[in-house]
């Protein structure tokens, strides 16, 4: 197998299931080089005029090591089906000493196992869709993203009691905890908020926070 100039520049994706050839195509998208890494041999022809892709079992040391993964400062284990082939994978790009290593989990499980490996940022993709649906369908959010450490963004319309306000009138911050990063006005730019910012009728906010009080702020709408 041929390696990778400037692989250091480059990102590493092995698995190109939903997961994988998502980031793949929009790492691509973005202009980052990509080596996608997969197993299934059609799987693999069909992304192969998208961006480089080589058929290999990235659960074996020595493919990986032949493709110069130890060359890459980021590598995506986006393989989920096979917790075995996904642990495997994991665990050898720890010891080649990748830098900075993304896996998917299935479970809670799973994603405890990869971090105990030694994977550096574990992703619940189904599970993170759920929950982002889940706040959606209460109607108050127009979109919601939860980070770690207890902090999240979601984009709503602001409560009724905030319109015609400024957010230094409203005293958002002091009265409910979250913190407004900016505001969309219908025909207009986004605008980052200051004390100055003025809440009007068909605005849409990006508020910031921890889960419970954003959740507490959006029902009021």
């Amino acid at each position: 197998m041929a390696r990778m100039e400037d692989a250091g520049e480059a990102i590493l994706v092995i698995g190109l299931g939903r997961f994988g050839s998502a980031i793949a195509v929009t790492l691509d998208h973005l202009g980052k080089d990509v080596l996608a890494v997969e197993s299934n041999a059609a799987r693999a022809q069909n992304w192969s005029h998208r961006f480089r892709v080589v058929e290999a079992d990235a659960s074996s040391p020595e493919a990986l090591d032949q493709l110069g993964a130890a060359d890459f400062n980021i590598a995506v284990v986006g393989v989920g089906t096979s917790l075995e082939a996904s642990v495997l994978i994991t665990a050898n790009l720890v010891d080649l000493g990748v830098r900075e290593i993304w896996a998917k989990a299935t479970s809670r499980e799973h994603g405890t196992i990869l971090k105990r490996i030694g994977a550096h940022h574990v992703v619940y993709p189904e599970n993170d869709a759920g929950q982002r649906v889940a706040h959606m369908l209460s109607g108050k959010m127009l979109d919601y993203i939860e980070m770690e450490d207890q902090f999240t963004i979601v984009k709503m319309v602001p409560p009724k009691e905030l319109v015609g306000f400024t957010l230094g009138e409203s005293k958002v911050r002091q009265r409910y905890g979250v913190t407004v990063i900016g505001v969309k006005s219908p025909g207009q730019p986004f605008e980052y908020a200051s004390a100055e910012t003025k809440i009007g009728q068909g605005d849409v906010m990006i508020v910031s926070g921890e889960p419970t009080l954003v959740e507490q702020f959006a029902n009021r709408s």
